[in-house]
């Protein structure tokens, strides 16, 4: 049965999450290195920034999840070892990622923002394959699903409580599946929309953004600040927000876009984004809402982010393609 995983180690020796980890990174290594070329950059550029990219990025993954969920670690402080049980978050694996990119871009003299761009989609490939290390540790999952017609996978898998089977949403196939169009999206407008150097990455950030916002607040495990507050959740939206009016005050953005139609989608995001904000930070003034209720407030405001942030960042002729241009 599907909804229960057979076994949390592949070939009854190798755990799949370890092992789910090293094909995501292979496949962005392999990826990446394709794009390079293209890029400009030197030859063998990315094989050398992963012999430092991948150990910092794990050890910032396991360090941010550590921090948040330090009462599960402090009766036994030798379990933040154990990385192959589970425990790792992609925004503290980003954040070292990133952080490793600009030292080495400084120190090779080459684009920071071309580096991000030649890596982001096989990044979020990564994790789309990685989510799937949750399945097999059975973790990162949703609420119960009470109603029989839902109860079934990928919608839903089977989590043991109190010695019985009970059925929890599937949340880590949700963003699995959410990654994989980001990567599709990133991997056409690499030749066919961005116009710039790191919009690729932007893209990707708001991308994965806009999706995790909503998926997050299923979850059942997520890591909380000032005990209320999802931290992964208010990191998605601070960036989503962040990069939405970077777009929009863009001179390149708005084309043919009248200053009422930009005033006016300026005016719906805020709208969206303002009681968004408030849910995150969980501040006592909306109503309390109900789990559909919840997805209709925060799927509003990523559908409006995105629709509003294409419109705003509008279509870019051949010539403009920056990646499209340096293939030929």
């Amino acid at each position: 049965m599907m909804a229960v995983p057979s076994s949390s180690k592949a070939f009854g020796l190798i755990p799949w999450y370890s092992l789910l980890i090293v094909i995501g990174a292979g496949l962005a290594i392999w990826l990446a290195s394709r794009e390079e070329r293209i890029a400009g950059l030197p030859k063998d550029t990315v094989i050398d920034l992963s012999f430092w990219a991948i150990p910092f990025g794990i050890l910032g993954a396991r360090i941010y999840y550590v921090l948040f969920s330090w009462n599960q670690f402090r009766d036994r402080p030798l379990s933040v070892l154990y990385i192959w049980e589970g425990g790792i978050a992609i925004y503290g694996a980003v954040i070292a990622g990133v952080l490793v990119v600009w030292l080495f871009s400084r120190a090779r003299r080459l684009s920071f923002f071309r580096i991000c761009d030649v890596i982001a989609p096989g990044l979020v490939l990564a994790q789309a394959i990685g989510r799937w290390g949750n399945y097999f540790n059975m973790e990162a999952f949703g609420e119960i699903v009470t109603d029989p017609a839902l109860q079934f996978f990928p919608f839903a898998v089977l989590i043991q409580e109190g010695g019985r089977p009970v059925w929890h949403m599937a949340a880590f196939f949700y963003e699995s599946l959410w990654n994989v169009c980001v990567f599709l999206f990133l991997i056409i407008g690499r030749r066919r929309l961005f116009r710039r150097t790191g919009d690729v990455w932007n893209f990707y950030l708001f991308l994965y953004a806009a999706g995790r916002l909503i998926i997050e607040d299923f979850r059942m495990d997520s890591l909380y600040a000032a005990g209320s507050i999802r931290i992964s959740q208010l990191l998605a939206l601070l960036l989503n927000g962040l990069i939405w009016h970077g777009w929009f005050r863009r001179p390149d953005s708005c084309r043919g876009m009248s200053k009422a139609v930009r005033i006016l989608l300026c005016c719906l995001h805020t709208a969206c984004l303002i009681p968004v904000l408030v849910y995150t930070l969980n501040i006592p003034i909306l109503p309390s809402l109900s789990l559909g209720g919840r997805a209709l407030l925060l799927g509003s405001y990523s559908l409006v982010s995105i629709a509003s942030a294409l419109l705003i960042y509008g279509k870019s002729t051949p010539e403009e393609v920056v990646y499209a241009v340096r293939s030929h």
